[in-house]
């Protein structure tokens, strides 16, 4: 097979041959032979190199000591080999963000208007100084507004330009964030790797080809590799292949493990034989990245260029390789655009407060839209009638320009009400509020991945937890212990134990145990040991040290190869054993894991003298009611270490487990503590009152559970609530033929607090129960939390998934929305106090804004109506827009949180965004306003004994009066900023108010501008400088805003029925059918949107995978067809897969309705050549 390096990535071309002498294999080779699957891989192996053993004595590596870690050594290999980098993509530029940021509509409008309006205040049309076109609007042209005429144009240009900047800076320094965010993801992500025969972790990013991995349970693999040694080893390959079903892994059948997808059981080791952009996941990734590059150039220059020489195989399931092309060549290329088109996946799913707003934004806009039609028609029409029929003036010719001017003039006011009608602000609120959550959320240890997750915590009604190291500390100690009909209630003397038994102990648990668990020394003097790996076996290897005796030893004598049988711990079994070969011939297994399962497999039990005697089911019985019990309600987790000899004459049969599994003897029983965090009860009870239901979902027995959540306090005495085990929990909940009903589910959950012995599929149909209920009036938003690679789907599934920082596997970072970096339950609670404030600086926000905009329409309005000019001009009202919109969304978007936001219940899908007292208080301020500026503006003059403003005559400077009127304006909105602080009708608007750096400097800051504007502002900004006691007069009636707002807080707002919320959700029943997806529920559009690529990529494989099998076909008759259905199932349980992720559009799947054979072959032969290629569907 040709495959030159240059092809793939020129960077790392270096001629083959020179490699050669140094290491016995190249790059080429190696990744060549990855790409083969199972026996074809094993034959491959075996033909080419002989053993997994030769390979790494090609690649100059131990299998046992590993790399020696000498740095010329590692460096060279990176250069052969290429580093475990994969490059990311590339980050939008600032200017691409700005070119978005322009594209919101209001903009569009304003930025033409200005042009417009610019334009015209540079053309003076002829005829200026005809008499008959003359006073006929006296007053609409002044000499200051034709000198400055282009000043509004590029008032408007400018606030425009800063709106602009201010977003996409904005999402350029959240995008920073995020990409921070990431790298500091990869970078702790460690992995296990053996040098110089020391067992170190290195960070992925420095694995070369020829390390010596360690794998185990939950691992990602960070690069390709084959096995060395594996015991019970399962891979989860379906990020690669689409195939859900685990495979397993041997040195016999299948040793090859690719990077990118998830270990599920077992452990082992493996040397590592490509990395980076060689692995297969890196192949993927370069080709997905060049594929887009590429493809966008090629539609660009539309070019018929042919594919690239580069071919790389397909996986195909029946170990068959074929040569496929690339995705890249123009055929490929014209499927893609033409599935582009039939897949239009909406690009970021709006969360539900960016629904409600755009809603919200959608209605005034639309309200502004009229005011500003009706506005200029008025204007138009009083105009026309005035000039034309009262003042019987003739239209002539040379005076029409004259007219257009008055008519754009007009078409400008109109423009401003609508500017001012519509909040842009709206959206720049919830960036900055989202934005400034999200960064200090880190430091109350929540790594938020998707940002809209911060505000769906706000709105959480339920959170399920998992016990351990959530709720728990995770630091695992043994308290107590069974051990030769003796029930010790602390850590017994080594003394008092028989030394064959304390032998069976130590073997046990220091054996039967992953080699990866050790316990260190502590890193501070007299702080507690390090525990390292698994907490249970830390715990065991603890109580070992306690007994005086060296764990470590034990392990030098029987290193991991002398291993004969692994059964490693998974979430099914709830054991592990391992079996070791006598110097007899005999075998030995030691078993350990959750007593009651163990237990059950014990026919005898080591009695006081250490000898084995018969263990019946009664005997048991007594000890689960004695022994077991009593540690569970103290809330001990029980586990139980048993032994079992096989004589030597033959050897069992290892694969049937329940058979291994059965006859074993009883050691001890030992009770562990996982003590309660201390902070815990506390941030339970505040959930409760902030009405937020908190289960417990865990693996242990339902005594344990029951302890420890009573401790929390989750179950409280005297309440009746339900603790339920896993498989009671099944049996309540599924029909006759096991399936799930929902009627069932419902009246369980509401009760159910407490669930034990549960699996991964129990969380998994618990949580997607409660967000399917219908019971209640509002759908369930549900919290998980996860950490090991079976939270998975229960972490997807959730609204909001939490992932553990420390604990965490990386299947569970990878599927979850935040990850807690302390892993403790407080971290979620600070989450839902962040959530909802978020929520409530929005609200904050639009009661403000929505005054501004109420008072501002009617008075431009008005005042255009009564005096044909509005009493503010276009240039005050973009200012008072600019404060309005982008300062006030500053100061009122950053409000930190406070304890009394976990008072009140979550608000619920489909609260309005503005309730009753908002409207109450936004009505009631416009009131006082609209009341303050007519009395200025029909009998200010009077009161402040100045000139009047209104119809001012031609070429007059800016009047006293009218710009009384703006500061008195801006004064009112200045301190009913203060007031907008509190949306529930609170009385203290000043509470906390230093809390808020942010707020305070904006409130200042506004007030030094406008005295500046009001002072200096002149003719750009038609002002004329007051006098002190006017200013004070203007500040005076700003403060009545305070009073005036403890008013309106006494009018009860039960009594206000008229009043209509705003701003709602979207319901289900509002969305046209074609919109809605099959299951509405499982379209997660972040997950969509990383794995699109991934599923264009499998498709197009999967699609040249059948042409190539049809085309075979024709060529030879029937005998590959078994190969076109072998594969049909795989494309089948691929678009099962798949079917979530895709786009709402499905089209039959026809080649899996009717047989595969006959239907595969005839879609091909009936599909034109271009278009999709294979029967199956484009989802």
């Amino acid at each position: 097979m040709t495959n030159s390096m240059a092809d793939h990535h020129p960077g790392n071309s270096v001629a083959e041959g020179n490699h050669e002498g140094d290491f016995g294999c190249s790059m080429v080779e190696l990744r060549n032979l990855m790409e083969l699957r199972s026996a074809e891989a094993v034959a491959r192996l075996n033909d080419s190199y002989g053993s997994v053993q030769n390979v790494c004595k090609r690649l100059k590596t131990s299998p046992v000591e590993g790399l020696s870690g000498n740095p010329t050594d590692l460096e060279k290999r990176r250069q052969v080999f290429g580093q475990n980098f994969i490059p990311p993509k590339k980050a939008k530029t600032f200017l691409q963000l700005v070119w978005e940021a322009l594209q919101d509509v209001t903009l569009i409008i304003l930025e033409i208007a200005a042009i417009v309006s610019l334009g015209l205040s540079f053309y003076h049309p002829p005829g200026g100084d005809n008499e008959l076109c003359g006073q006929s609007a006296g007053g609409v042209e002044d000499e200051g507004e034709s000198q400055a005429g282009w000043i509004e144009g590029a008032a408007i240009l400018f606030s425009v330009i800063i709106v602009v900047l201010v977003t996409a800076f904005n999402d350029w320094s959240k995008e920073k964030q995020f990409r921070g965010l990431q790298s500091r993801i990869e970078q702790e992500q460690k992995f296990t790797v053996i040098r110089k025969g020391q067992v170190i972790q290195i960070p992925v990013a420095e694995i070369v080809v020829g390390d010596i991995a360690q794998i185990k349970y939950g691992d990602l693999l960070p690069a390709d590799g084959i096995l060395i040694q594996g015991n019970d080893l399962k891979i989860d390959e379906s990020s690669l292949t689409g195939e859900s079903d685990q495979v397993k892994k041997s040195l016999e059948k299948d040793p090859m493990l690719l990077s990118g997808t998830h270990v599920m059981e077992g452990s082992g080791r493996m040397v590592v034989t490509a990395v980076g952009i060689n692995s297969q996941t890196g192949i993927i990734f370069t080709l997905l990245g060049a594929g887009e590059g590429d493809e966008e150039k090629k539609v660009k220059k539309g070019k018929k260029t042919g594919a690239p020489e580069n071919r790389n195989k397909a996986k195909t399931q029946d170990g068959v390789a074929l040569e496929i092309q690339p995705l890249k060549s123009q055929e490929g290329v014209e499927n893609e655009e033409k599935e582009k088109k039939k897949v239009k996946v909406p690009k970021k799913e709006k969360s539900v407060l960016q629904g409600k707003l755009t809603r919200l934004a959608v209605q005034i806009g639309k309200a502004g839209l009229i005011m500003s039609a009706i506005t200029v028609i008025i204007l138009v029409l009083y105009f026309v009638i005035d000039t034309f029929g009262v003042q019987r003036r003739p239209w002539l010719a040379e005076c029409t320009p004259i007219y257009i001017q008055y008519f754009v003039k007009f078409f400008i006011i109109g423009v401003t009400v609508l500017v001012v009608a519509v909040p842009e602000g709206l959206p720049l609120a919830v960036t900055i509020s989202l934005a400034y959550s999200v960064k200090k959320m880190m430091k109350d240890n929540n790594l938020v991945r998707h940002l809209d997750a911060c505000e769906t915590m706000g709105n959480a009604t339920a959170i399920c937890s998992d016990k351990t190291g959530t709720l728990t500390m995770n630091r695992m100690t043994v308290v107590q212990a069974y051990v030769g009909d003796t029930h010790y209630r602390q850590i017994p003397d080594p003394e008092a134990i028989l030394p064959k038994v304390l032998d069976l102990i130590v073997n046990g648990v220091s054996i039967n145990s992953a080699y990866t668990s050790k316990i260190l020394p502590p890193e501070k003097e007299g702080g507690l040991p390090r525990q390292v790996g698994n907490k249970t076996e830390c715990a065991l290897l603890g109580f070992v040290l306690d007994l005086k005796q060296d764990y470590q030893a034990v392990r030098n004598e029987v290193p991991e190869e002398k291993l004969y049988k692994v059964y490693t711990f998974n979430s099914v079994r709830k054991s592990m054993s391992t079996v070791l070969k006598n110097s007899s011939g005999g075998f030995r297994m030691y078993s350990k894991g959750a007593s009651e399962i163990i237990l059950r497999k014990c026919t005898k039990i080591l009695d006081k003298n250490g000898d084995p005697r018969v263990f019946k089911v009664k005997d048991r019985d007594e000890m689960v009611k004695k022994v077991i019990e009593p540690m569970a309600c103290h809330g001990l987790r029980t586990i139980c270490l048993a032994f079992r000899d096989f004589p030597a004459d033959a050897e069992p049969d290892w694969d049937s487990e329940s058979e291994i599994l059965s006859d074993l003897t009883c050691i001890a029983v030992v009770g562990i503590e996982d003590p309660v965090r201390p902070e815990v009860p506390d941030a339970i009870l505040k959930c409760q009152r902030a009405g937020i239901t908190v289960r417990m979902v865990t693996g242990d027995n339902i005594n344990t559970a029951r302890a420890i959540a009573t401790k929390c306090g989750i179950l409280l005495p005297g309440e009746d609530f339900l603790c339920l085990e896993g498989k009671e929990f099944n049996r309540l909940i599924r029909n006759e033929k096991g399936e799930v009903e929902q009627e069932q589910l419902d009246k369980i959950w509401p009760k159910l607090r407490v669930l034990a012995r549960s699996s991964p599929t129990d969380k998994h149909t618990l949580v997607k129960g409660i967000i399917d209920s219908t019971i209640g009036d509002q759908r369930q938003v549900v919290a998980v939390t996860g950490d090991g690679t079976n939270d998975g789907p229960a972490l997807k599934k959730a609204d909001v998934g939490f992932a553990m920082g420390i604990a965490g596997t990386d299947v569970a970072k990878e599927a979850s929305d935040i990850i807690l970096t302390d892993d403790n339950f407080t971290s979620i609670v600070k989450a839902v106090m962040w959530g909802r404030n978020v929520y409530d600086s929005i609200s904050k926000f639009l009661q403000f804004q929505l005054t501004v905009n109420v008072v501002a329409v009617i008075v431009a309005f008005t005042g255009a109506c009564i005096t044909q000019d509005s009493p503010l001009k276009a240039v005050q009202m973009l200012w008072v827009n600019l404060i309005m919109d982008t300062f006030a969304s500053l100061a009122l978007a950053t409000e930190p949180p406070c304890e009394s936001l976990l008072l009140r219940k979550p608000y619920g899908r489909n609260k309005p965004l503005i309730s009753r007292t908002m409207m109450k208080n936004i009505l009631g301020h416009a009131v006082y306003q609209l009341a303050i500026i007519f009395t200025l503006l029909f009998a200010g003059e009077r009161f402040f004994d100045i000139d009047s403003g209104r119809n001012a005559p031609l070429h007059s400077p800016p009047t006293e009066h009218y710009t009384i009127v703006f500061n008195t304006f801006v004064m009112m909105q200045l301190f009913n900023e203060i007031n907008a602080r509190k949306i529930h009708g609170e009385r203290n608007v000043f509470e906390s108010i230093y809390r808020n750096p942010i707020f305070c400097s904006v409130v200042l800051g506004t007030f030094a501008a406008q005295i500046l504007i009001v002072e200096f502002g002149g003719k750009p900004f038609s002002c004329s400088g007051l006098t002190l006691s006017q200013w004070f007069w203007c500040i005076f009636i700003g403060v009545g805003e305070l009073l005036w707002g403890q008013l309106i807080c006494t009018v009860p707002t039960s009594h206000l029925k008229f009043l209509k919320e705003a701003g709602h959700g979207i319901t289900k029943e509002e969305i046209p059918e074609e919109e809605l997806p099959e299951d509405v529920d499982e379209i997660d559009h972040a997950e969509m949107e990383l794995r699109r690529g991934q599923i264009l990529w499998f498709r197009g494989l999967n699609r040249i995978q059948t042409q190539m099998d049809v085309v075979y076909t024709f060529q030879t008759g029937a005998s590959s067809l078994q190969g076109a259905l072998r594969r049909q199932p795989s494309i089948v349980s691929q678009h099962h897969d798949v079917k979530n992720v895709s786009s709402p559009t499905h089209v039959a799947l026809s080649s899996v309705n009717s047989t595969p054979t006959t239907s595969a072959v005839a879609a091909a032969a009936a599909s034109p050549p271009a278009g999709n290629q294979s029967g199956e569907c484009v989802p």
